[in-house]
Parts: structure tokens; sequence; C-alpha cells
């Protein structure tokens, strides 16, 4: 170093102490604003990111297995919804509507004997919500439902909704439909046009993303209506 070349500061251990926490909180910062873009972004856009389980469906208060009670035991959807062919709400089971297979029914198992403890204490079952839309969106099942069930021809393009079904709702009740074919759909079976096969989830999830362009491509690939008042009064 010549004589007179600026000297630099020397940094206090203080002064380095500062800069290590600045840093490191920048850092974080940017980590976590990262995370958020990554979730928030395709969560507005679309499905959320399926990263660490989390399109994985939630832990319920009560392992309910639809893989043995639809899948296996054949029990119908509107045996427990029971109110999703009537209303807006699909409605959940009370505890007594399970109890009266499980008073005697699964003695050797945890999941049944925590709902016999919900039960004896006269509490309902705190569940876990799915599927969610805005507040400001009114979906009504039982229409939806009364839309898609019944004598069916699987078509492209639907002119008669009475009599027709387009190919892809038909495709997601039965996947080795095909054009022109006739189907009998019930009550139940149109639930997984937006809930998928439930009947062989271990954990419920969602499958689609209800978004209103979702929403919107449906009603018009069906030939529904599309006014805002539809959905939103």
């Amino acid at each position: 170093m010549l004589p007179g070349d600026p000297k630099l500061p020397k940094l206090s251990i203080k002064r380095l102490l500062i800069l290590g926490v600045l840093s490191l909180g920048g850092l974080g910062s940017a980590v976590v604003g990262l995370v958020v873009v990554a979730f928030v972004i395709p969560a507005w856009l679309g499905m959320p990111l399926n990263v660490f389980g989390f399109n994985e469906g939630p832990d319920q208060p009560i392992a309910f297995p639809h893989t043995v009670h639809v899948g296996e035991l054949g029990l119908d959807c509107t045996f427990c919804h029971r109110n999703v062919t009537k209303g807006a709400a699909a409605t959940v089971p009370a505890v007594g509507l399970c109890m009266t297979c499980h008073k005697t029914v699964g003695d050797d198992k945890p999941e049944v004997e925590t709902l016999r403890e919900i039960h004896a204490a006269g509490n309902p079952i705190d569940w876990v919500r799915v599927h969610r839309l805005p507040d400001h969106v009114h979906f009504v099942h039982e229409a939806h439902i009364r839309f898609f069930s019944g004598s069916k021809t699987v078509v492209k393009d639907v002119k008669d909704s009475n009599t027709e079904l387009r190919l892809d709702e038909a495709g997601r009740i039965d996947p080795d439909i095909r054009l022109g074919q006739s189907i009998d759909v019930a009550p139940s079976a149109t639930c997984s046009i937006c809930h998928g096969d439930v009947a062989g989830m271990v954990k419920v999830k969602q499958v689609r993303p209800l978004k209103m362009g979702d929403c919107v491509n449906c009603h018009r690939d069906n030939s529904a209506p599309t006014d805002c008042t539809t959905c939103h009064y």
C-alpha cells in the first residue's frame, strides 16, 4: 500500500454480527417469499403444488376409509351424504348414523373406538373440510345431481341435457365409456365428476381446481347458464 492510499475501516465484532444477522434475515425473507409464490400462484391458477403431501388430503379426526365403506362394502354416497339430492349442501352424517353399524361392528379397530368415545360424550366429529368455495359462490348440489343423473347417451357436444351426457363427464364416471353408448347414471355416480374416485382414496383429496374458469367451462360445455347471477346471488 502506497503512502496516502485510503484505508478501509476495521470492522468490529459488533458490526460483523449485525451484518451477519441482516444477511441471514434477508436470506430467510427471500426463502419465505419464494415458498409463498410457489404455493399461492399455483393455488390461484389451478391445483396447489403437491409438495410434502400438500395435496394428499388432510388428516381427519377419524381416519374414515372410503376404500372400505364404498369400495368394499358398496355403500352408496347418498347413504351418508343424505342432503346431496335435496339441497345445496351435501352434508356429512351425524355420529348417530355411524353408530347404527358401529355399536356392534369394529370392536378391534382403534378408529371405531374413537368414534364410540365421541358418541358417548355427546360430541360431533370435527371433520376437516376438503373442498371449499368462496362465500360469495352459491353451489347447489341438488341441481348438479339432477342435471347429470338419469339415462343418458354419451355425446361429444350436449344439445339436450335431459338425454345426453358429454364424453368428458361420462369418462369421469366410467373410464371405459365410449361415444354413442347409453349409460344409466345414478345420483351417487355423478359425484365423481367433481370429486374423483373417492371410493379409491385412503384420504379424500381435491382432484379438480374448482376455480371459476373450471365451473364456467363446464357450464358452457353442457349448455348450462353462464349468467353471473347463476352462482353469485
